[in-house]
């Protein structure tokens, strides 16, 4: 017999759209974060170090302004005009004690009186974050990689200037400096630096810097890719007897590795292994080089009449004063590319470097603002594991872009949907920072 059932269709309704209730807010992971900000002091720090002179005109403290940047790189807003939106939320101004959402003017104006002073208290203040986060964990060993990253501007932004740029040749960038902590994932300390500046410049003061924000280890482990191959950076790390692994770059480098005695890498078919002391022009003493090689390609050659395939190699070779193998070496620096994912959310998903002015200094403290942010998320979720695994865009579209009713003044209320998909984590979330 026949089967006469149909399936049965769903029509989309039509719905009237309308914006209503200015009790909702978008933000409801929030209101734990700022309570974890309370916990560990960081709104008394902004406080003091960011005092700001009560007059009959002044509407907002530098410690609102400051919060209100932060809050924002948490919650994925960019850009002075929308950051002034973000804070007429009603969760956002209840949290910052805010009578109404900010003007755009008056962060870029406060931001611009700070100037240089400004931006290297909250270099200082980040550190100091890191240093307490350290001093709590007690790690006995600490892996620093350093990195540089190139931020294209569009216009004639303040301290933005032609250099490197491999993204878009020939257009103004900025050129920051983070130093990574590979233990916990925080940067220790970043330099917002112009466009042309190289990527080893200043690079052993930004360690000095650097070292003073960290504890005492039985072990410091240090990182870095071939713009950072420099003598006084051997010299400074061999003073101060850390540990190094640093790609070299050199001229004549492929010259002198093609002509050294090469050995099958053990374990690893395709590879070959050599090693050798080798002294670069103003080096006072010679060091340990670890190098490989792989066939990268084969090459069509004439010899004499007859066709020969001729491989290709391709290098890779590191300097260092570890004693281990070349092909440990190389596989310890490919670990390091994981700060070049850490360097994606700070740009990308924290915007480090995407709200900008026509003031270098104003940028600056901008640009430490993400920074802070960021690392103020790692260290949100450093006691779960598994949040702590997970990317800041991630953790942001689970626990803080949560839309709730703010209900209350004196006593105010969030109202989360009941039946919000990760409701249990998220309670269990925020009663860990409470």
């Amino acid at each position: 017999m026949k089967d006469k059932r149909k399936n049965k269709r769903i029509k989309a309704k039509k719905i009237d759209y309308s914006f209503t209730s200015k009790r909702l807010t978008m933000y409801s992971g929030l209101a734990p974060i700022f309570k974890f900000f309370d916990n560990i002091g960081l709104i008394d720090e902004f406080d003091k170090h960011f005092h700001t002179p009560i007059l009959n005109a002044t509407k907002y403290t530098n410690s609102q302004l400051m919060l209100s940047v932060i809050s924002a790189s948490l919650c994925g807003v960019s850009h002075l005009s929308n950051i002034a939106v973000f804070t007429a939320d009603i969760l956002v101004k209840s949290l910052l004690g805010l009578p109404n959402g900010l003007n755009k003017d008056v962060i870029s104006t406060r931001f611009k009186a700070l100037g240089e002073f400004g931006a290297r208290q909250l270099e200082e203040l980040n550190g100091q974050r890191v240093h307490h986060q350290l001093e709590k964990l007690n790690l006995k060993k600490l892996i620093l990689d350093a990195d540089s990253t190139v931020k294209t501007v569009y216009g004639n932004q303040g301290g933005a200037s032609v250099g490197y740029n491999p993204h878009k040749r020939g257009a103004k960038s900025y050129h920051p400096l983070l130093l990574f902590l590979s233990d916990i994932k925080c940067v220790v300390n970043t330099w917002f630096r112009p466009g042309s500046t190289y990527t080893s410049n200043g690079i052993v003061d930004f360690l000095k810097q650097s070292s003073s924000y960290l504890t005492k280890a039985e072990h410091i482990f240090f990182r870095a890719d071939s713009g950072f191959f420099s003598g006084p950076l051997f010299e400074w790390l061999e003073e101060q007897e850390w540990d190094y692994l640093i790609k070299a770059k050199f001229k004549g480098l492929k010259d002198l590795l093609a002509e050294k005695q090469w050995e099958p890498a053990a374990g690893c078919s395709g590879f070959w292994v050599c090693e050798f002391l080798h002294q670069c022009k103003n080096w006072q003493k010679p060091r340990q080089f670890k190098a490989v090689r792989c066939i990268h390609e084969y090459k069509k050659k004439n010899f004499f009449d007859q066709i020969e395939w001729v491989p290709v190699y391709k290098y890779a070779c590191y300097c260092t004063n570890q004693d281990m193998d070349a092909g440990t070496a190389h596989e310890c620096y490919k670990q390091r590319s994981t700060s070049e994912n850490w360097i994606e959310q700070v740009k990308n998903q924290l915007l480090a470097g995407t709200t900008l002015t026509n003031d270098f200094w104003t940028n600056d403290i901008l640009w430490q603002l993400s920074v802070l942010a960021y690392n103020l998320s790692v260290m949100a979720r450093m006691d779960d594991a598994q949040l702590h695994r997970q990317e800041h865009c991630t953790f942001r579209n689970w626990f803080i872009r949560v839309p709730s009713e703010f209900m209350g003044s004196r006593k105010p209320q969030l109202r989360l949907y009941e039946q919000y998909l990760f409701k249990e984590r998220w309670i269990r979330f925020a009663d860990s920072l409470n």
